[in-house]
């Protein structure tokens, strides 16, 4: 009877541990591929015993709830359509793959993208701040919002709401966010700038200095002009006192990068960075079988997979015709993520899906080789596996992504515009047939497995950490609260070159007085003398 007792009371203590260290979280989401990023550690909150809503607006294209999932999808109502909202991606990616107009058809087109980005910030904006809203959000007690820096005023919300905040980024000049509103250290003299065209590594000569410290300025100049016009105003308007973005993003308490020293250059560190790169990796699950039998009828040849992402629907038909004729003349099967117009060259090795299990097929034996647009999300599941790529970088970060790659020996990297099918046949083969490609992904994929924590863990644990102490602040270091001219020392060089100005000064004025008094000529004797 004693012994029954003893357990019933384990199991009631373990119990009250668990719902004890359950929490209650806010989460932001981004779009596309930062949504499904995020939704891993969702899942894994939602294991975990914590409570889990989901705030996005009414004309997201991607944050949908299926009646699988466990967490609460919490939609605002926004002066916007899917359509609409979609449409503002697609043009913001025309522009960048456009290499056919005119400089004055591209500044009109980028003109529109950024109207339409400035609408999309605003009717969100609105939306999210209704009042309603914001009392429900607060009489629900969250004990912490994790959020996307690609939903707008995500972290203002969290200031409002007086939540401590975890944050998730990896974004097209993320170099120049974590730089100017995360402190984080960047000596141009070795860290490249985000955005550098896909050419610059942490081995720079001169000329590469140059050009990455001409890019710090660009950067930093094009962010701060952007964030005047479109968040900053908006911060100033809800708060009623200056604010900026950079501000309200920089009192995040944990900052998850979706990185890892796999990827990474070496570069200094803060204490509230911690890199999850690769958190939604696992191990790969069985095909479908009419997938695993054409799979399995590549013989030794091996498979080849192809994806440039869930944001690219449509190519020109010379693009299209390229890639496939190129496709067709090597041995391997191919698998071929696309939703556009059939091409006329397609092969018979080739099939085209308009959805893949990208993971399993990467970790499926038989995978030889991995045709990427350079997304984050692919780069990591091909590290996890070990899978050599051939990169086709299209926007964004992308050539970055390939860039870092190529430096370390793991992908070809091919410019997608101007690519002809004998250049993808060529970097299809070298990648398979070439062994060090395998070989230095192998050792990335060695590196990425032999850490002390899972990166999903780890992405876990500090948003348990911060809900369990209240937030991060700690860990926070002094810089946010300096001017620029402080965290450069400026004022102190100007003071202590001001004391050695007046130190000179007083040395050669005492100097030449000096000079006069012992070197001054005698007056001539008067001639009465």
């Amino acid at each position: 009877m004693m012994k029954d007792r003893s357990c019933t009371l384990i199991i009631l203590l373990l119990s009250l541990s668990e719902i004890a260290l359950s929490g209650n979280v806010l989460v932001l989401p981004g779009e596309y591929s930062h949504w499904h990023n995020m939704r891993v550690i969702v899942e894994e909150l939602l294991d975990r015993n914590h409570s889990v809503t989901v705030l996005t607006h009414s004309a997201s294209p991607t944050a949908k709830q299926t009646e699988k999932d466990r967490f609460s999808l919490m939609p605002f109502q926004v002066n916007l359509d899917q359509e609409e909202a979609d449409s503002i991606s697609q043009n913001l990616i025309n522009l960048w793959m456009d290499q056919n107009s005119t400089s004055f058809q591209k500044l009109a087109s980028f003109w529109n993208v950024m109207s339409g980005m400035l609408h999309y910030i605003q009717v969100v904006c609105d939306g999210m701040f209704k009042r309603d809203l914001v009392t429900l959000l607060k009489e629900s007690h969250f004990d912490v919002l994790l959020y996307d820096p690609m939903m707008p005023c995500a972290d203002l919300l969290a200031e409002v709401l007086e939540l401590p905040i975890v944050m998730s980024i990896r974004l097209t000049f993320a170099n120049t966010l974590e730089r100017l509103c995360g402190q984080m250290p960047a000596p141009p003299s070795y860290v490249p700038a985000a955005g550098a065209q896909g050419h610059l590594t942490d081995h720079m000569d001169f000329t590469e200095r140059l050009e990455n410290m001409l890019l710090y300025i660009g950067h930093t100049a094009m962010i701060r002009l952007y964030t005047m016009v479109t968040h900053d105003k908006y911060f100033t308007k809800i708060t009623g006192k200056p604010t900026t973005l950079c501000e309200t993003m920089g009192k995040a308490d944990i900052w998850l990068i979706r990185t890892y020293w796999d990827f990474e250059y070496p570069r200094p560190l803060l204490p509230n960075f911690k890199f999850v790169g690769g958190l939604h990796c696992k191990p790969a699950k069985p095909l479908p079988k009419e997938m695993e039998d054409f799979v399995q009828s590549s013989g030794d040849d091996g498979i080849v997979v192809f994806s440039l992402g869930s944001m690219i629907r449509n190519l020109s038909n010379e693009r299209a015709n390229t890639i496939a004729s190129a496709l067709g003349q090597i041995p391997q099967k191919v698998l071929w993520r696309y939703k556009g117009e059939k091409p006329e060259t397609l092969a018979p090795n080739t099939r085209i899906y308009e959805w893949i299990p990208q993971n399993d097929l990467l970790g499926h034996p038989k995978t030889k080789a991995f045709i990427t647009h350079g997304g984050t999300n692919g780069i990591y599941e091909a590290i996890y596996h070990g899978v050599p790529m051939v990169g086709l970088p299209l926007f964004a970060d992308q050539p970055d992504n390939i860039n870092h790659m190529k430096t370390k020996g793991a992908a070809v990297m091919l410019d997608f515009n101007k690519m002809e099918t004998k250049d993808l046949k060529q970097a299809i083969s070298d990648v398979i047939n070439n062994p060090s490609y395998k070989e230095s992904m192998m050792r990335l994929s060695r590196i990425h497995h032999d850490q002390p924590m899972k990166p999903l863990d780890q992405a876990v644990y500090w948003i348990e950490f911060v809900m369990r102490n209240k937030g991060a602040k700690h860990l926070r270091v002094e810089a946010h609260n300096l001017t620029w001219y402080q965290y450069h020392c400026l004022d102190v060089a100007a003071f202590l070159l001001s004391i050695i100005a007046l130190v000179v000064f007083i040395f050669v004025k005492t100097c030449s007085w000096l000079f006069r008094k012992c070197f001054r000529k005698t007056p001539a004797k008067s001639k009465k003398e």
